[in-house]
């Protein structure tokens, strides 16, 4: 099979699409929807955005040092896209998308009530890159939606149907193939004799 090589660029895809929730001094909220998003350390729990100074959003977390990560699902991909291409310079994101801003416990920036997921976030030091500056930031608290929760307690994020963006388009996320460490795990006995018996 051949292969065309690219001239050098962001090619890592899929990645998630989060809207980030912000709000200055002041007190005035916004929404940034973001790509450049990922995780960083375990221990302490850090996660990264990265933002282009330009944006309206990034001074706002400049000046305040906190921003909540919301993760975004099927229902929220309009929203989700309207966010990352409308500037809060011009408009109340909040009020256009009917989203609900929800007071979080540890940051001033608000939770957006309707994500499944949403993590609290302040910034430890950033990065200025280039094209993007890249905030490092410690994960201060998360709150998830009960609603996802099943009968063992165990929180199932993929019954909210998350959505991830490659190369310019919005995605939903297709049939579990495994579980981490399933190259690896030995096969139960029974599933062994049930095998036998078929042959």
């Amino acid at each position: 099979m051949a292969k065309q090589e690219w001239k050098p660029g962001n090619m890592l895809y899929p990645l998630p699409a989060v809207m980030v929730s912000v709000a200055d001094k002041a007190g005035h909220f916004n929404i940034i929807t973001v790509a450049w998003a990922g995780t960083v350390c375990t221990n302490p729990p850090m996660l990264s955005i990265s933002v282009r100074p330009e944006r309206y959003s990034y001074h706002m977390i400049k000046e305040t040092r906190e921003f909540v990560v919301n993760l975004t699902t099927e229902s929220l991909a309009y929203a989700t896209d309207y966010c990352g291409v409308r500037s809060g310079r011009d408009v109340d994101k909040f009020q256009e998308m009917e989203l609900t801003p929800e007071k979080a416990s540890k940051v001033k920036a608000p939770m957006i009530k309707e994500s499944p997921v949403n993590i609290e976030c302040k910034v430890k030091e950033v990065l200025e890159l280039g094209s993007h500056h890249m905030f490092l930031a410690e994960v201060v608290g998360v709150h998830v939606d009960e609603n996802y929760m099943n009968e063992k307690n165990k929180f199932e994020l993929s019954k909210a149907k998350p959505i991830v963006y490659s190369h310019g388009e919005y995605y939903g996320l297709g049939k579990v193939l495994g579980t981490f460490g399933y190259s690896v795990r030995k096969k139960s006995t029974k599933g062994k004799k049930a095998q036998k018996k078929k042959k």
